[in-house]
């Protein structure tokens, strides 16, 4: 099992974009991503630490099925 590493916004992104997400859109405090009629907010920091992004991609699961 490969370990969980710091992962930068931008390879995030685009690694959602790959996924069929849509974005990213300006929001009010956070920019947001869409996926169908789905909103997910995206972090505005530069890179995300492992707990950010197993939680953020739980949200990804959820949204995508």
């Amino acid at each position: 099992m490969s370990r969980w590493t710091l992962c930068k916004r931008r390879d995030f992104i685009l690694r959602l974009c790959q996924l069929g997400f849509d974005g990213p859109f300006s929001g009010t405090r956070h920019q947001f991503m869409v996926y169908k009629q789905h909103r997910l907010a995206i972090p505005s920091n530069t890179e995300y630490s492992v707990p950010q992004l197993r939680m953020t991609i739980g949200e990804v699961q959820g949204i995508i099925g």
